[in-house]
């Protein structure tokens, strides 16, 4: 099994060395990558296909094709720190990150059994699901009455008085009953017996495989669904199977439109990538809600949604959907863009490689919601030189706005919330 790990924007070479790709390994993985619905119309939009070397873009996860994975970890730096154990750290966060996007918890137990070093995010994904999902099937697997139209010789619910006299009329010996019945074959048991049925396919370690087979037995009196019609809507979590909610968030992941089965004659081939700007943006908002919860202030994800023209009929055209909204009651008092980019030191560039396409929207942002505080928010990274937090403030011309740029350490987990409040500094 060939395998190969790479940095986001980072290139690797065709070639048989241990940090090069062979060519026809690398021919499968851009395949793969071309189908994902992140690639984009000229499908290059996760992996750029040259003629000596594989280019990763801003996605980052798991491509794998027959015999050969290659696996692209977002750029999060770890001062002191190379080789295997920084990739192990990266893992670390990332994971991180998507439990807080995905309200997942992850308790220290499972954390410090993960090897971080050699598995790759995939197996790690599969590790978390499989543990969680055997902890959960020991307890009992969730149950609900679902009802039964039957033709039955002897009544069993209560009878179902038109089909009875119409279509039963010729054949009083059968009974037309409704009834209830306790069941475990329910959506929620679908959905998880769809995703173990998945995994066990593509899972590589040895503990994944026998969990999974574990489970497959588990599940066997359990419907088969092709993951394309599982009903998602009919899932009912209340207290009696709230403890199902993680695991819920786990397959939908796993099984979600961003982890696609793609085969080509042979060969089969999947992903399980994510856009890391998306990711980020998903990560402060969640973390900067923890950090103002004691402070009247409440975060609004992709809110606002107004406006920036009206047509003579009323009708608004190019609606707007800041990142972050952080409101007082009704009024916003700050809006945050997170981008997932590397800004510059002002040493270097005083415009610290803003984009000014970047600095127009937060200056429509400004007007449209009347709003004074406008930052930007970016990756802090070592080639900045000043200390995370606020690196400068600009007043809009003619303005009362004021735009500031502002980093944050991903790769720093302690007093995160903390941190974070400091830039928002209320």
């Amino acid at each position: 099994m060939i395998r190969r790990t790479i940095l986001e924007w980072q290139t690797i070479r065709y070639g048989e060395a241990a940090d090069e790709i062979p060519v026809q390994a690398a021919d499968r993985i851009a395949a793969i990558a071309a189908a994902s619905p992140l690639a984009g119309r000229g499908g290059g939009g996760v992996l750029e296909h040259g003629r000596k070397q594989l280019r990763a873009r801003g996605v980052v996860g798991v491509i794998a094709a027959e015999g050969c994975a290659m696996e692209i970890l977002p750029k999060i730096d770890f001062p002191g720190e190379d080789g295997a154990e920084m990739t192990g750290s990266i893992r670390r966060r990332l994971v991180h990150m998507l439990a807080v996007a995905l309200d997942l918890k992850i308790e220290a137990g499972q954390v410090t059994t993960l090897d971080w070093q050699r598995e790759t995010l995939l197996e790690i994904l599969i590790r978390l699901f499989s543990a969680k999902l055997v902890d959960a099937v020991r307890q009992g697997m969730p149950r609900r009455y679902v009802e039964h139209a039957d033709d039955l010789p002897v009544l069993r619910g209560r009878l179902d008085v038109t089909r009875q006299f119409t279509t039963l009329a010729a054949d009083p010996s059968r009974l037309a009953c409704r009834y209830d019945s306790l069941t475990a074959d329910i959506a929620l048991n679908r959905i998880m017996k769809a995703a173990v049925a998945r995994l066990v396919r593509i899972a590589r370690t040895a503990d994944n495989q026998r969990r999974l087979r574990e489970l497959a037995f588990a599940y066997a009196d359990i419907a088969d669904v092709p993951i394309s019609v599982l009903r998602w809507d009919e899932v009912g979590l209340d207290r009696t199977n709230s403890r199902w909610r993680e695991l819920l968030n786990l397959a939908r992941l796993l099984l979600g439109e961003r982890f696609q089965t793609t085969s080509a004659g042979c060969s089969d081939g999947f992903s399980l990538l994510f856009e890391m700007n998306t990711l980020f943006e998903e990560y402060v908002a969640r973390m900067l809600k923890r950090a103002l919860v004691d402070t009247g202030l409440r975060v609004v994800s992709q809110g606002g949604r107004l406006y920036c023209l009206e047509t003579e009929d009323r009708r608004g055209l190019f609606q707007t959907r800041p990142d972050i909204l952080v409101k007082r009651g009704d009024e916003v008092v700050q809006i945050i863009d997170t981008k997932w980019k590397r800004i510059a030191d002002r040493i270097d560039d005083a415009r610290q490689g803003v984009s000014q396409s970047d600095v127009y929207q937060m200056m429509a942002y400004g007007q449209l919601y009347k709003c004074d505080r406008l930052t930007l928010l970016y990756p802090h990274h070592a080639a900045v030189k000043n200390s995370e937090g606020v690196h400068a403030v600009h007043q809009v011309t003619g303005c009362s706005n004021w735009l500031q740029t502002a980093t944050i350490d991903i790769g720093r987990s302690e007093m995160f919330s903390e941190r974070l409040r400091a830039i928002t500094d209320f």
